[in-house]
């Protein structure tokens, strides 16, 4: 898998994958805004649902393409869960953006965030969670979380973060 990503972020491995890709992406000033990991198990169970509000959404045709294994297209979203009015996530209340294979769900409540996806040999994830102490947002700090998380979605580190996930694609084989 390659991606794109702003100049002045870096890619950081951490260490410590038994067997897949496992990277952060830091910007400039060194803070994580998403992760990449591979070889990860998929499957959840929805035991109860909760509010939500869907900030983005996008169909990433490529990654059907090259892992798609069930013919589904993963999608790109940012997204939260919950109805606390702090203004920092809470235990229940929590704003995301990465890449899912889940449709977007009908009606006012929805399943827990699953922000994995297909890819041999069983499936990845590539995103990151919204925190005003690291994301650059233009609110009142007093503002609620989830209000946060919409203005967020308006900001050009959002737009450089959603850029950087959505280039995500198979990487090209080596020539030889």
């Amino acid at each position: 898998m390659s991606f794109d990503y702003p100049a002045g972020w870096t890619v950081n491995n951490p260490g410590g994958a038994l067997s897949g890709e496992f990277v952060d992406v830091l910007n400039a000033e060194g803070k994580p805004m998403a992760g990449l990991r591979t070889n990860i198990v998929t499957g959840a169970e929805c035991v109860e649902k909760s509010p939500y509000e869907v900030y983005d959404s996008e169909p990433m045709v490529a990654l059907a393409e090259g892992g798609g294994a069930d013919g589904g297209v993963p999608r790109y979203v940012f997204e939260s869960r919950g109805e606390d009015t702090a203004p920092v996530a809470t235990q229940s209340t929590v704003a995301a953006y990465g890449i899912t294979m889940v449709p977007e769900e009908p009606g006012d409540t929805a399943c827990p965030m699953f922000h994995l996806f297909l890819w041999p040999p069983s499936g990845a994830f590539f995103g990151g969670t919204y925190n005003p102490e690291h994301h650059e947002t233009p609110a009142d700090p007093a503002l609620p979380y989830r209000e946060k998380a919409r203005l967020y979605a308006g900001t050009p580190e959002y737009q450089d973060i959603r850029t950087m996930i959505t280039s995500l694609r198979p990487a090209e084989a080596p020539a030889g």
